[in-house]
């Protein structure tokens, strides 16, 4: 079975700093004032480049419907111009279209790894965000426990109180 950590190591997991010995509360304090998460999409964009930043910009029109149908119409206009528009003497790329094949294989050589390094950066951003995600469920989940332990406390003293005041309540109709 796992072994269940304790508050303060915990806390120390949080905070990511080697703390002096104290006790549970003012590390629960000290929790609760430090926030815990971050903007991932503006730490990430601060430490962007300007290459990051092109290549998101072409992942973003490559993979959009508008990229698409302008290139379907490139290549069939590209295939009529050259087949029936321009005479067989001016046509600049005849048919089996090799000029065309070598210009597709070029923006498919270039795109591709310009499609992986922003995938990349967004999976490290989304890595990014589960750690987020994970410190602060972790915080929340310490200062859940915090206030049960608290409203358990506040539970016996009552009925201890309610148990004081029944005994003195017997007492005064004697």
């Amino acid at each position: 079975m796992e072994k269940r950590k304790t508050k303060k190591e915990i806390v120390k997991m949080l905070l990511n700093t080697d703390l002096q010995e104290q006790d549970e509360e003012e590390l629960l304090d000290l929790l609760i004032d430090q926030p815990i998460s971050i903007d991932v999409d503006k730490q990430e964009a601060a430490k962007m480049t300007k290459g990051d930043k092109v290549a998101d910009k072409i992942s973003e029109v490559a993979g959009s419907w508008t990229f698409i149908i302008l290139f379907i119409l490139f290549l069939v206009g590209w295939i009529i111009l050259n087949l029936f528009v321009l005479r067989k003497e001016n046509r600049i790329d005849p048919y089996p279209f090799i000029l065309l094949n070598l210009v597709l294989s070029c923006i498919a050589s270039l795109q591709a790894p310009i499609i992986m390094m922003s995938q990349n950066r967004q999976a490290a951003k989304d890595s990014l965000r589960n750690q987020n995600d994970y410190r602060t469920d972790l915080k929340s989940e310490l200062i859940l426990e915090e206030l049960h332990d608290k409203m358990t406390v506040i539970l016996k003293n009552q009925k201890t109180i309610l148990k004081i005041l029944k005994e003195n309540g017997e007492n005064d109709e004697q």
